[in-house]
Order: structure tokens, then C-alpha cells, then sequence
């Protein structure tokens, strides 16, 4: 079943409340976005990726994933990005990479207080609000990925497999795909195991879950061409509810 929306408006809180996720067309993500601000800079925006920091915490001694990292505070008054700081996950959501705090590179001020940034915040923030009207704040986590596919190692954009985050709300959105093949994202639904899939191929395609509600995964790519740089960027983006 492919819950694409091709329409801005209501089409993706309707589909993640019915279903608890949904697949974002590229032409409907961008007008979305652009209801919530600029992509004045998204060209400085994907050429940050090519400066992501080696992934060291891969139990499988991987050195296919680059990331950077930050963490924002979303209140009433406004979004305002927090002093660096790990990120954490329980063994309960990441038995593979989880119970340990994992400190990576900070996503650079430029990219993070661009733009491009605040609006995907401020489209997550008006979304993730209308479907939790009583949540007054949010602890949000924003993380830059490169997964990198060679010859002789496929990059693993979950090596963990199907999981949970240990969040509320979760944005993947594509930022460029380059000589690779699969990648394809899976979702299942926990109460009735229903399963879905849909790759994302286009930047601004998105995947957008209510975490409590769906397990996610996605396959390892592989080059198309082995003699070639290939890789997947994206921007992951969740949204907790903070303890008041």
C-alpha cells in the first residue's frame, strides 16, 4: 500500500493519526516546507553532508556511516538549539548501538541555524503539535547521516534492523542518493503487523512515523557502480515530548 500524499494540507496528519506514518512525495514536501519557511541555502544545506564525521560506536566495526548531531529545545516561545550533548538510546529501542551516550560531532552552526534547517523544524513543530495538541514542549534531535556503500561493504542505514527510536515523532527526510541501488524503507505496524514499503529516491522524499505505533527499517545499499563514490544522505529529525 503506498500512503503517498501528493497535496500539502492535512493529507499527512490524517495518514500518520490512521496509520502511524506516512510516505512524502518530494512536490508535496516542498510545499509544505515552504509554508514554514525558506530553502534559500539548500544547496550549502546538501554539500554539508560531504562533512560528516566517521560513525566510531558501529559494534560491527563498520566505517560505512558519517554523522553530526545536535539538540533543540521547542517551547511556545520559539526553537533554540541546546548546548551539545550525547545522544542516548535505551538497549530496550537499540540492542545493537543502545545504553551507551555516544558523542559525535556537532552539526555546524552555519547549516544548523540556516535557513533550510529552521524551516524543516518549524514544519516538524506545526505537524507533530497538531497531533499531540497538549504537548507544550519538545526535546528534538537532529542527526546529519551518510551511508556509504563500497564494493566490499554495503552501507547499513539500520544495522540494528527493525526498530523504535524511544521517541514520540520521527522525520527522515532524503537529501541526495548517489550511485546506489535498494535502500528501501520498511514500517510495520505493531498493534495489527501490517507491513509497508517505499524507497525514498528523490531529495525531499520523506518518511514521516508516530514511533510508539510502528517499527521502521531500512535495506543496505549497494553501489551501481563500484569504481564510483555511492552513498545516501539524510536528515533525521525526532521530536520527544520534554518532562515539564
Amino acid at each position: 500500500m503506498d500512503r503517498a500524499t501528493k497535496s500539502p494540507g492535512n493529507d499527512l496528519k490524517h495518514a500518520i493519526a490512521d496509520a502511524g506514518y506516512v510516505f512524502a512525495r518530494a512536490d508535496a514536501m516542498r510545499r509544505l516546507l515552504e509554508q514554514h519557511g525558506s530553502l534559500a541555502d539548500w544547496s550549502a544545506f546538501t554539500a554539508s553532508w560531504n562533512d560528516l564525521m566517521l560513525d566510531t560506536y558501529m559494534v560491527d566495526r563498520g566505517r560505512y556511516r558519517r554523522r553530526r548531531h545536535a539538540v533543540y529545545a521547542a517551547t511556545p516561545n520559539g526553537i533554540v538549539r541546546q548546548s551539545h550533548r550525547p545522544h542516548y538510546q535505551s538497549l530496550d529501542y537499540n540492542p545493537l548501538h543502545g545504553g551507551v551516550d555516544s558523542w559525535f560531532e556537532p552539526i555546524t552552526d552555519a547549516i544548523g541555524d540556516g535557513a533550510s534547517m529552521k524551516t524543516i523544524l518549524n514544519f516538524c513543530r506545526a505537524l507533530f503539535g497538531e497531533l499531540a495538541p497538549t504537548v507544550r514542549a519538545w526535546h528534538i534531535e537532529l542527526h546529519q547521516f551518510r551511508i556509504e556503500a563500497h564494493a566490499d561493504e554495503k552501507g547499513q542505514p539500520t544495522p540494528e534492523g527493525m526498530h523504535r527510536d524511544g521517541v514520540d515523532y520521527v522525520l527522515v527526510l532524503l537529501v541526495k542518493r548517489q550511485n546506489i541501488a535498494s535502500g528501501t524503507t520498511t514500517i510495520r505496524n505493531i498493534e495489527t503487523g501490517h507491513t509497508d514499503s517505499f524507497t525514498l529516491t528523490e531529495p525531499l522524499d520523506a518518511a514521516l512515523v508516530d514511533d510508539a505505533r510502528v517499527h521502521h527499517g531500512v535495506t543496505p545499499v549497494e553501489p551501481l557502480d563500484p569504481s564510483a563514490p555511492a552513498y545516501r544522505d539524510v536528515l533525521v529529525v525526532t521530536f520527544r515530548t520534554q518532562p515539564q
